[in-house]
């Protein structure tokens, strides 16, 4: 009961933001709901730059998401709650969204997969994938459709799935033997004029 107090607490402090600095909302409700086009538009960028290094990344990035969503699943089937729109009174919610179970927040987990997976590759002056989904993780609470303790657990499985495939899927040959398929038939329809690239 403690800590169901303090994690309503902990929304109240962070979603009552939004009534007090009412100007920031919109970039905050970008953050939430539209960020997402944004990573998804990296991932593809990174994708057909058409370097092993990008391409493996990327891969990782991708594995890392499932299995943490997949993790997220079975967390959910432990324990569940509603939106905290859909609970607590005098909730300053931003944006829409459906009434389910909230635990853990799909959002955080695939915005820490994805965004550590980058980070952990790229590190040297790549902060800004260490940034993002903390911001996307505080704007889901500020905008009203999670609680802090959705948004921790997200961020945990995400991290964790992130460091386990980061240091399984180099091991495994047959990613590598499936991306190296995959590069010669793209080799055959789009021939790149600069093999060089592939670092």
């Amino acid at each position: 009961m403690v800590f169901s107090q303090f994690n309503i607490d902990a929304f109240r402090l962070i979603n009552d933001l939004g009534k007090q600095y009412s100007y920031l909302n919109p970039v905050i409700v970008f953050l939430a709901e539209y960020m997402l086009y944004f990573l998804c538009l990296s991932i593809v960028v990174y994708w057909f730059t058409r370097t092993n290094k990008n391409r493996m990344m990327v891969i990782q990035a991708v594995i890392a998401f499932i299995l943490a969503e997949i993790l997220g699943k079975m967390a959910g089937q432990f324990h569940s709650h509603y939106q905290p729109f859909a609970v607590l009174p005098h909730v300053n919610q931003l944006i829409e969204h459906d009434i389910d179970n909230s635990f853990p927040s799909d959002h955080t987990i695939l915005f820490f997969s994805v965004c550590i997976s980058f980070w952990l590759v790229r590190k040297k002056g790549e902060w800004l994938w260490l940034m993002l989904p903390l911001c996307v993780a505080i704007s889901r609470i500020w905008v009203g459709v999670h609680y802090p303790i959705d948004v921790i657990t997200g961020a945990l499985l995400g991290v964790i799935s992130a460091l386990f495939v980061y240091w399984l899927v180099p091991k495994l040959s047959s990613i590598k033997q499936l991306l190296a398929l995959y590069e010669k038939m793209e080799q055959q329809v789009l021939p790149s004029k600069d093999k060089s690239k592939n670092f």
